[in-house]
């Protein structure tokens, strides 16, 4: 197979490092692969050291930047793929049509306008593959293939002086953005008097979250830790994963912290409900509702043989759907169907149908 990967996205985020982790699986099975990666020379040479040496481009706005496309074009008909996977609008919209089948990866609910140029859709959530489905694109076309995260069981813990004083150990990850709900989480730290909480990310809202904590009178029991690169190392710290996000198509950190073997108490947004099977492998609380979450946590403390039992549904859960093994073999079966060769163009994808169970029964 001959595939190239095209991702114009930020220097942090989710998308992106499923982006890094997928393209040096598949180059690490076997597979020729051709990053292409907006200029980050972080990212570049995270790649690089996994033998993966991407072209970097401009990927600017669309009125400035003159050189990418055809840069873009000149360098798929070199390497001739025959499968490209453009990540995201700004990857996509860039990206040309071929002679290669053109596959566009969404991790949210965006505007398709970007992608109907493309010959297949994925996205990494059942219920985004739905989306995209009812918003006319050719259902037969659309394709659900989850993402995979880090192995994170035996890392060793993080050293965090918040965590070095006693109490339960919460710890919360993302972008300092209202989308992640901090806020919810902030309120809900009162009624956990016998709590400390890490807050690993960046962004706009730190000050207004650091004026709130004051403001709640728990400051000295939060941390905002900013951009980490050690999420394996913060989740064996912890005792509990908290993931408060108002809006979440997906939710890597859930599964992050389910590889990690801890127990997840989540605001019931898009991926978390989608992935959370509630008092099973996770608990669930209503958005918008810090007393619940509070309420969440504090009976986790309260009963640490029903936090065990959460943890290791997650990390089964993990093991089965989400580690590299099956959703590399997911993707590999999926681009060999899709991709324009006689002997395999009337294979079925391999991605789940839409209606497809969920574990435990869910669709």
């Amino acid at each position: 197979m001959r595939l190239a990967q095209v991702m114009a996205g930020a220097r942090m985020g989710g998308a992106e490092g499923f982006y890094e982790r997928l393209t040096c699986a598949l180059h690490g099975s076997g597979e020729a692969v051709l990053p292409v990666i907006r200029h980050d020379p972080a990212r570049a040479a995270r790649l690089a050291v996994r033998g993966v040496t991407p072209l970097q481009l401009s990927f600017g706005s669309w009125w400035l930047d003159w050189t990418t496309r055809p840069r873009l074009n000149a360098a798929l008909k070199r390497f001739q793929p025959q499968v490209v996977v453009s990540w995201m609008n700004r990857g996509t919209r860039f990206t040309p049509r071929g002679p290669w089948t053109l596959v566009g990866r969404l991790g949210g609910y965006y505007d398709l306008k970007y992608y109907r140029h493309c010959d297949h859709l994925v996205g990494n959530t059942r219920d985004l593959a739905r989306w995209i489905a009812g918003q006319g694109f050719p259902a037969d076309r659309v394709h659900y293939l989850p993402n995979f995260v880090e192995e994170m069981g035996g890392v060793l813990p993080a050293e965090l002086d918040i965590y070095q004083g006693g109490g339960t150990r919460l710890l919360a990850l993302g972008r300092l953005h209202r989308n992640k709900g901090f806020d919810t989480l902030l309120r809900a730290m009162p009624g956990l008097p016998g709590a400390v909480l890490a807050i690993a990310g960046e962004g706009p809202e730190r000050a207004a979250l650091e004026k709130l904590a004051a403001e709640l009178g728990v400051a000295e029991r939060v941390r905002f830790l900013g951009w980490r690169q050690d999420a394996g190392a913060l989740l064996a710290a912890c005792d509990i994963f908290v993931c408060s996000s108002r809006h979440e198509p997906l939710g890597n950190m859930v599964l992050e912290a389910w590889s990690a073997g801890k127990p997840v108490v989540a605001v019931a947004s898009q991926g978390p409900t989608e992935l959370i099977r509630d008092g099973e492998n996770g608990l669930l609380v209503p958005l918008e509702a810090p007393e619940a979450l509070s309420a969440a946590i504090a009976g986790l403390i309260d009963a640490p043989e029903r936090a065990a039992s959460l943890a290791a549904a997650g990390r089964a859960g993990y093991l089965a759907d989400f580690a590299e093994a099956p959703v590399l073999a997911r993707w590999q079966a999926f681009l060999q169907a899709v991709a324009p060769q006689p002997a395999v163009a009337a294979q079925p994808a391999a991605s789940l149908p839409l209606n497809a169970p969920l574990p435990g029964g869910q669709v």
